[in-house]
């Protein structure tokens, strides 16, 4: 009896391996940190109504390709909220950075990420001075005058500034998301 019980376990092992579907194989790959992904804004969000925390979302424009392979396809949705904001002050303007924590591939798969929206001033969008509130006439001599009491009149800007405005950034504003960390991909979209 125990032997054949022995021989039934090994005939159904044998059968289920040989019934066991082939999975596709697929490629594991790191998308490196510093990628730069281009998107557009799907909502309008400025520093005069949103709050940090508040949500945001982004569509890519184009196809990102790592070697041969379409790694990011264009259409592929992009979520994330209000990181920091700062609100306008004398001097200067309101400030916000963006933090992007998911991606959306066109067939649905959810990707974990960590990206900012890009900019040149350490991904704060906004935060910059703003004009002087007055200038001061100041007299400038010119050395190659004829006579040196002669001189002309410059304006020069003053020590106070205007107050700063609210930055915001519009439905459809083209941007560029840039990953803080590598992506590592288990999953492509397939054709």
């Amino acid at each position: 009896m125990r032997f054949l019980l022995i021989i039934l376990t090994i005939l159904f092992m044998n059968l289920a391996m040989a019934a066991e579907v082939e999975l596709r194989g697929y490629d594991e790959f790191d998308i490196p940190a510093g990628t730069h992904i281009p998107v557009i804004s799907l909502q309008e969000f400025s520093t005069a109504y949103c709050e940090e925390g508040d949500s945001v979302s982004f569509i890519t424009t184009s196809d990102i390709f790592l070697y041969d392979k379409n790694i990011i396809p264009e259409g592929s949705k992009l979520t994330g909220y209000i990181d920091k904001k700062n609100e306008p002050i004398i001097g200067t303007d309101a400030a916000m950075k963006v933090f992007v924590n998911k991606m959306y591939l066109p067939d649905g798969y959810e990707i974990p990420i960590k990206a900012y929206i890009y900019t040149s001033n350490n991904n704060i969008i906004g935060g910059g001075l703003t004009p002087p509130a007055k200038y001061i006439r100041m007299p400038h001599y010119q050395r190659w005058a004829m006579f040196r009491a002669m001189g002309t009149l410059q304006c020069v800007p003053g020590g106070e500034r205007k107050m700063g405005e609210h930055v915001t950034i519009s439905s459809g504003a083209n941007l560029i998301v840039v990953l803080v960390a590598p992506i590592h991909m288990t999953h492509t979209l397939i054709n």
